[in-house]
């Protein structure tokens, strides 16, 4: 399998003259560890991380040193850390050294990134822009869509039923797809994700089932709605 097969496509960004308060309530709402951050024509230019804003004036968690120990830290590394606690802005939090991968990169890859570098998505790229994340939530999903299948997936048929999936969920206005991922093996299609409503699960599902070359569906889906007692 490859970056293409697993990614998630809809991604929540933030742009670098964005409010740090706006990049603090799309982590919390859409439960996510780090934000790409891109400018107007969708190029990556940052990422801005729950590391990022651990030490905030705000909840008395900014940094301080015994007056010993400041004088001889670096004043680039003082004025680094204030503009983490103070800063308004995204880009003056926001790291601009991203690690990044491409579509065509084996989920092997990935994985090694994400461990060598301590991080917990990676942005995937085309031609400098964004066009996907792989967080290491999609590995484990991938992993298990694996392990119940035969197939280890990834051919060039799970890849086009997967693109297709994803083209005909984009057009759906009755749908957030950015809190779901779809993984393909072997004509198998698994949803991932929170849904909304039983509403919206059986139209999710009746969609996969009406894309060519679909062999079966199978509902990963957790329910962020209150289900009704079948004894009731």
């Amino acid at each position: 399998m490859k970056a293409v097969d697993v990614m998630v496509r809809d991604v929540i960004t933030v742009k670098p003259d964005d409010e740090v308060a706006k990049a603090v309530r799309l982590l919390a709402d859409h439960d996510v560890s780090a934000l790409p951050v891109v400018d107007d024509d969708a190029n990556v230019v940052g990422i801005i991380s729950e590391a990022d804003l651990v030490h905030r004036e705000e909840i008395g968690t900014e940094r301080h040193r015994p007056w010993w120990l400041e004088a001889v830290t670096p004043y680039s590394t003082l004025a680094g850390e204030f503009a983490k606690s103070h800063g308004r802005r995204v880009e003056e939090l926001m790291s601009t050294d991203v690690i990044f991968a491409a579509e065509d990169t084996p989920l092997g890859e990935i994985a090694t990134l994400l461990e060598r570098h301590r991080i917990k998505r990676v942005p995937i790229l085309r031609g400098g822009k964004l066009v996907g994340i792989v967080s290491r939530s999609n590995l484990i999903q991938a992993l298990a869509s694996s392990m119940a299948q035969s197939s280890a997936g990834g051919t060039d048929s799970d890849r086009k039923i997967r693109l297709e999936l994803l083209d005909r969920l984009s057009k759906q206005d009755w749908t957030d797809f950015g809190e779901r991922n779809i993984i393909v093996s072997g004509g198998i299609v698994h949803v991932w994700g929170l849904v909304g409503s039983p509403q919206e699960r059986k139209a999710l599902l009746a969609l996969a089932e009406g894309v060519p070359g679909v062999v079966r569906v199978s509902d990963e889906m957790i329910a962020a709605y209150r289900e009704r007692d079948p004894a009731l």
